[in-house]
């Protein structure tokens, strides 16, 4: 059990870090850090949200937070608002120059980081996802 336990996670790992070293030169050529793109993936198509909700949905962590919506706003891709209901909210949206690069960028990503799986069925994905949900219900129980 113990190899095949290591073996596996293993795995799991080398595949997490070359799909992350794929789609960081694809996001990279586009300008972007992954972080930056993470924050207009996960506000495209949306109203906007709260730094907590933005936070909670991409995988930035809190301190790194704060310097990449710097960024973007220096970019002119986000704005930030106060909450009406609490003024030490904020509230973060894509401006309109935002919505456009996430309208040109976000396909192109999508597109490349699918020619991975080319040779993925239906049936793989949904056993993939079937596993990995699995996994990931088994590491978000408490030890």
């Amino acid at each position: 059990m113990d190899k095949r336990y290591l073996r596996s996670i293993r795995l799991l790992a080398e595949c997490m870090r070359l799909f992350e070293k794929n789609s960081s030169a694809r996001v990279r050529s586009l300008g972007f850090t992954e972080s930056q793109f993470d924050i207009i993936a996960t506000l495209g198509n949306t109203a906007g949200m709260t730094c907590k909700e933005l936070g909670e949905k991409t995988l930035i962590t809190k301190g790194t937070l704060t310097g990449v919506l710097d960024r973007l706003d220096k970019k002119g891709l986000i704005a930030r608002t106060q909450g009406d209901d609490d003024r030490r909210q904020l509230f973060i949206k894509l401006t309109r120059a935002g919505e456009q690069t996430f309208a040109d960028i976000f396909p192109q990503v999508v597109k490349q980081g699918r020619q991975s799986f080319a040779r993925y069925s239906e049936e793989d994905f949904v056993a993939l996802e079937r596993e990995l949900l699995k996994l990931k219900n088994c590491l978000s129980e408490k030890q």
